[in-house]
């Protein structure tokens, strides 16, 4: 029998299966913290400064006009990083948008970040126009959200700087009610 059990190890079928078997095991794992990165899990509170040169930033609205990070400075600031072709993107804004107009009378602001080209953010705004501003900032975006915590490049992510310009939260995925309601205690 020992024999046997030894001829079958070697089996060269025997491998092939176990290393199926194997990778589908790591793909499923590898599935599970996606997930899990995904839907928010393991989000932490965060307390950091942004990184150098973040107030210098500058894009431009849909429509062209300039705008500068600079101008957020001194109050609590939610930005949040989404593209038109990214489903949980478009069904976060208007929670966004309903909680700038509840919080904007206590300072806070709203900057969307859109990672995408301009027609589609235009025709975007035109079908679900926002009451925060919208500025365009293509890869740089990407790069810039990254810079803030976003690892995996993905979309959507949320920051929320205090007024004094520090990290306080980090959201990767879609935005909740209950991510806006404990965020709203910040400043």
């Amino acid at each position: 029998m020992r024999e046997s059990s030894l001829a079958t190890q070697s089996d060269p079928m025997t491998r092939s299966r176990r290393w199926m078997l194997g990778g589908l095991a790591g793909g499923a794992a590898l599935a599970g913290v996606g997930v899990a990165v995904w839907r928010g899990v393991g989000d932490t509170p965060t307390v950091a400064e942004p990184v150098a040169g973040f107030w210098a930033q500058r894009w431009e609205t849909p429509d062209g006009k300039p705008i500068a990070l600079q101008n957020f400075q001194g109050r609590p600031l939610l930005i949040n990083f989404w593209a038109t072709w990214c489903p949980p993107c478009v069904e976060e804004l208007p929670l966004i948008n309903q909680f700038f107009r509840e919080h904007r009378a206590n300072g806070w602001q709203v900057l969307a970040l859109a990672v995408d080209k301009t027609a589609p953010v235009q025709a975007f705004l035109q079908r679900m126009p926002l009451d925060f501003p919208v500025a365009m900032a293509g890869m740089a975006g990407a790069d810039l959200g990254r810079s803030l915590g976003n690892l995996t490049g993905g979309l959507p992510f949320t920051v929320v700087l205090s007024g004094d310009g520090v990290v306080r939260q980090r959201k990767m995925g879609r935005v909740l009610p209950a991510d806006l309601q404990a965020w709203a205690g910040l400043k």
